[in-house]
């Protein structure tokens, strides 16, 4: 296959350890700043065709769509969870001038099951999947569509408080299993839409898990309440012949067996400011594939010359064996310089060759 041509069995080869002609370029997420600068003309949210023009101009096999109650990494104003509280809360009175009474990032929900009831779980089950429809005919020949879901855990944690969370999982499990269960019982339906699409080649679970020192709770409490939903996504994206990615920053070192123990295929981002990707590589490389690593303080801040040598280092130590997907240690953020980013994208293009 022609190395610059969109070809998502160059993914597919990547994770099974399998010959192919180069490595390939992964992200979870691009911000549409960066995006429009690449093309010299606007990108947003409702422009697809301009999306997928990015995505296989820049190099990729593949184009992100996220599904799910939550955008990765935004809690705010755009996503559907955001929406919900605001309508839910304004009726029972609440002042919607302060966004902290609605944001999650500063004010849980579900408080008490008074809350967990009002909370308008079958409008938020509804997850709207119109743009998997609409990309279908604008996909070059061999690209695929990974849809980005999330989060089971954060998700969560986040509409009873992280305290309120971790008491209930010590003290009495039920209140925070009742909630896990509903927010995964609402991801799994929206798995289970888009897996019956076939321009679906794989699945990336967006949840972080841990933090630098290591996993935000207990690694058996998660085993418990989390990994199993997890291990059912794997599951259901392997009936159905597609791929699992998982993403979470921090340091997984404590839970890498079990996530290859569940099924996970690929795992996103190696955190370069917690994790050491050449030890990951040796330690569990033969049975994961690894995705991502560039530190975006490179990205940010760095000279281009430096960021095509970080690129070159990881394609020595990393790409050899197969099993490897270069991009950045988390997504490209509207704040990194272009240049920075063309030069990692280049770079592997040019030598990430097997």
């Amino acid at each position: 296959m022609p190395a610059n041509r969109p070809d998502f069995e160059r993914i597919r080869k990547a994770v099974r350890h399998k010959r192919l002609d180069r490595v390939p370029l992964v992200e979870l997420l691009v911000e549409f700043e960066i995006q429009s600068q690449f093309l010299g003309c606007p990108v947003t949210y409702e422009n697809l065709e301009a999306q997928v023009e990015f995505w296989t101009k820049a190099g990729y096999d593949y184009i992100p769509l996220v599904v799910g109650m939550m955008r990765p990494g935004r809690v705010t104003e755009d996503s559907s969870i955001s929406r919900i509280l605001r309508a839910t809360l304004e009726k029972e009175g609440a002042d919607m001038r302060d966004e902290r009474s609605w944001n999650l990032e500063y004010t849980p929900f579900i408080l008490d099951r008074r809350r967990f009831d009002l909370f308008p779980w079958e409008e938020a089950a509804r997850i709207d999947i119109a743009q998997f429809h609409a990309i279908k005919p604008l996909l070059p020949e061999g690209m695929k569509v990974v849809a980005v879901s999330g989060k089971i855990f954060t998700l969560s944690w986040m509409l009873m408080g992280f305290e309120n969370f971790a008491e209930s999982l010590l003290a009495d499990p039920e209140p925070a299993g009742a909630v896990i269960q509903r927010v995964a019982g609402i991801q799994m339906h929206a798995l289970d839409e888009v897996l019956a699409l076939p321009q679906v080649g794989a699945v990336w679970a967006v949840d972080d898990m841990a933090y630098s020192q290591g996993p935000i709770i207990s690694p058996a409490l998660l085993r418990e309440h989390i990994l199993p939903w997890y291990r059912q996504v794997a599951t259901r994206c392997h009936e159905s012949g597609r791929l699992f990615f998982l993403h979470s920053d921090g340091d997984l070192t404590a839970l890498i067996d079990d996530l290859i123990d569940l099924g996970l295929d690929a795992l996103h981002p190696i955190d370069p400011t917690a994790m050491d990707i050449v030890e990951v590589k040796r330690r569990w490389g033969d049975r994961l594939c690894l995705f991502g690593n560039v530190d975006l303080e490179l990205l940010r801040s760095g000279s281009a010359e430096e960021v095509r040598a970080r690129v070159r280092d990881l394609l020595r130590q990393v790409a050899p064996g197969g099993g490897y997907g270069l991009g950045s240690g988390n997504s490209v953020p509207a704040w990194a310089r272009l240049e920075n980013y063309n030069a990692m994208r280049e770079t592997v293009l040019a030598h990430g060759r097997y």
